[in-house]
């Protein structure tokens, strides 16, 4: 009776009506498209939320705390509730802030005695405070293989924000995946009584959707493949102190930490300092994973150390201008080309031991800046970083990870390139 009891339990924190509406389907898994925006490099997503239904652009968020949409313009929905202070859902979302009297009509983002938070641009880092509410989401669901039928959250909690400077164009706010109570992972998990877990894939083109799975596996893309089977494993690590931009004093960070140990090019250790690799009293350190940032960020040792090591391992090909904001150029025609992009050394960032590393091959690695020039996609984050390696969007394309947050754990494929498939290969289009 124990894991009923604890469902029932989430339920009546969350407000979710579809606790119960949902018995006569219950979906295993749910789905959402992420497209790559070609001017911000962000990776947007669209939900269906409010009543009647409004099709929402987001800026997905990996490491964001809780789903934050601009409410003080154009929303109009019969089913928005303010979240009231003191109630269930502002204790499951750890808020500490209370608007007491809002001037004027009672609206949406302006609501008497309504809880806050501090929804954040994790682009521009700006943050501003903003009333918690609720209001019905719709998402698919899925098999797996193929899009299923359409579910409802009714009471989904969200936050109102406005801090949309330097998001894509047409995006209304942030979809955060994170590591909290009401981040979309926890929520969705919450409402369908499926396991907290929840994969990406990035997809490098314009043009085709990526997408996120919320719930377990398979995650099958063209010629069958499932990019869930042959998982690499290690352990998700928390950061005890936040890294958002604005925080309360004693939360952690929500963003996802993996124990890098030390970088090989080629299968050459780079020298550098494996101090700067862990995580201090301070929060500062470690490495941590991103969709926000379009390429991997490197604290200025670790990056000169980088750039040097990859360097003398392609000494045999022309350098040329660096082209901003990277720190090291090919002429390209001179790279030979693999299934898996340019034939560049590997970078191996080694885990828990040797034997275990997430391998970075050439498509991941280089960025094709011109015709002929293709520059080695990683980037100075200066001298005193608060996260010393942040993996950043173009390192994590057309490779599909899994984070298990109920076993605290990271599954990585590394590149599908190599099962002849890309994050593109979903069938949005078939029920079949």
């Amino acid at each position: 009776m124990a894991p009923l009891l604890n469902y029932f339990f989430l339920c009546s924190l969350l407000a979710i009506s579809s606790c119960a509406a949902q018995t006569s389907f219950r979906p295993k898994a749910l789905l959402l498209p992420v497209t790559k925006d070609s001017s911000t490099l962000q990776y947007v997503t669209r939900i269906n939320q409010r009543t009647p239904l409004v099709p929402v652009s987001l800026t997905l968020d990996l490491g964001g705390q809780f789903m934050w949409a601009n409410c003080y313009t154009n929303y109009v929905s019969s089913t928005y509730r303010p979240a009231r202070c003191r109630s269930a859902q502002c204790s499951l979302a750890k808020s500490t802030a209370c608007s007491v009297e809002c001037p004027g009509a009672p609206k949406p983002g302006c609501n008497n005695n309504t809880c806050a938070l501090m929804p954040d641009n994790s682009v521009t880092r700006v943050a501003t405070i903003g009333d918690l509410g609720s209001d019905l989401v719709t998402i698919q669901s899925t098999d797996g293989k193929n899009p299923g039928r359409v579910v409802s959250v009714p009471k989904f909690l969200f936050v109102c924000g406005s801090a949309l400077d330097g998001l894509a164009n047409g995006v209304v706010g942030m979809a955060g995946l994170g590591r909290t109570s009401i981040s979309l992972p926890s929520q969705l998990s919450s409402a369908f009584s499926f396991r907290r877990i929840f994969a990406i894939c990035l997809t490098s083109s314009t043009n085709s959707p990526g997408v996120v799975f919320f719930g377990n596996g398979p995650y099958r893309f063209l010629l069958n493949t499932d990019a869930s089977s042959n998982l690499i494993y290690t352990p998700l690590i928390k950061n005890p102190v936040s890294t958002a931009s604005a925080y309360t004093q004693g939360d952690a960070s929500s963003e996802y930490f993996i124990g890098v140990k030390s970088i090989r090019i080629g299968e050459k250790v780079v020298s550098i300092n494996k101090t700067l690799l862990t995580i201090n009293r301070e929060g500062y350190g470690g490495t941590k994973i991103s969709t926000v940032n379009p390429y991997t960020v490197l604290q200025t040792a670790i990056y000169k150390a980088v750039i040097k090591a990859f360097g003398n391992a392609l000494s045999g090909v022309p350098k040329v201008a660096r082209v901003a904001p990277f720190g090291l150029c090919f002429n390209s025609t001179s790279l030979g080309t693999t299934r898996v992009g340019p034939g560049v050394p590997q970078i191996d960032l080694v885990l828990q031991n040797s034997n275990v590393f997430w391998r970075i091959f050439g498509a991941n690695s280089m960025v094709q800046v011109r015709e002929d020039v293709s520059c080695l996609g990683f980037v100075d984050g200066g001298f005193n970083p608060m996260t010393t390696i942040v993996i950043g969007g173009h390192q994590i394309e057309d490779n599909l990870l899994q984070f298990d947050l109920a076993r605290s754990r990271l599954g990585f494929s590394s590149s599908l390139l190599f099962r002849q498939t890309t994050c593109a290969n979903f069938n949005f289009t078939s029920n079949a």
